[in-house]
């Protein structure tokens, strides 16, 4: 069987995984497993389905390496269950048949793969925290922009008579609102203290 695994770091509306699953099944996984989790995370759901579902002789296809984790600690514990249950790896155009264990050339080779994948996610964390240091030393305020009244939803307005009379809970205000929970809250403070 062939098992391929995808990931991102973000949601489904911030990345779009698709690419991903179109190159597996081009590559010949039969079942896929897709998550959005840090490649960082150790502890991956999906990931850790794929790990108990595979067995020797099985094969395991990733698009690259970064896909698969962005950790060369992990990816060292990959490659060690992979040769233990002679698991056959694909990443992307380099194969490694770890059927009959793992060569010291394919081994290091995999290795400086990831070591190159979590220094690339590293330099980038590096730009983010520099970016934002640079941008507050200049004063400019981060974040999502300050709400005003004036800019709420007119519904949010509408119905706030009735939430406030006790007419609608907060769940029912939410839903006529056409806003998640979390969002009426800020909501309603703002209502309350404008």
């Amino acid at each position: 069987m062939t098992y391929g695994y995808a990931r991102c770091s973000t949601n489904e509306r911030k990345q779009d995984i698709t690419r991903q699953m179109r190159d597996l099944k081009e590559m010949g996984a039969e079942e896929i497993y897709m998550e959005y989790e840090s490649g960082t995370k150790h502890d991956r759901p999906e990931l850790g389905k794929l790990m108990r579902h595979i067995k020797t002789g099985d094969a395991l296809v990733v698009t690259e390496i970064s896909r698969i984790t962005r950790s060369t600690k992990q990816l060292c514990e990959i490659m060690d269950f992979a040769v233990k249950n002679e698991i056959k790896l694909v990443i992307g155009a380099f194969v490694v048949d770890c059927t009959g264990g793992m060569d010291a050339m394919t081994e290091g080779m995999v290795k400086i793969m990831g070591v190159f994948s979590e220094m690339e996610r590293n330099m980038t964390v590096e730009r983010i925290k520099s970016g934002i240091e640079n941008a507050r030393s200049k004063g400019t305020r981060l974040g999502r922009p300050l709400l005003d009244v004036n800019d709420l939803p007119k519904k949010c307005r509408q119905y706030f008579g009735m939430y406030k009379d006790g007419t609608i809970n907060k769940a029912e205000y939410a839903r006529l609102c056409e806003v998640s929970r979390p969002t009426i809250y800020k909501y309603i403070a703002l209502l309350t203290d404008g």
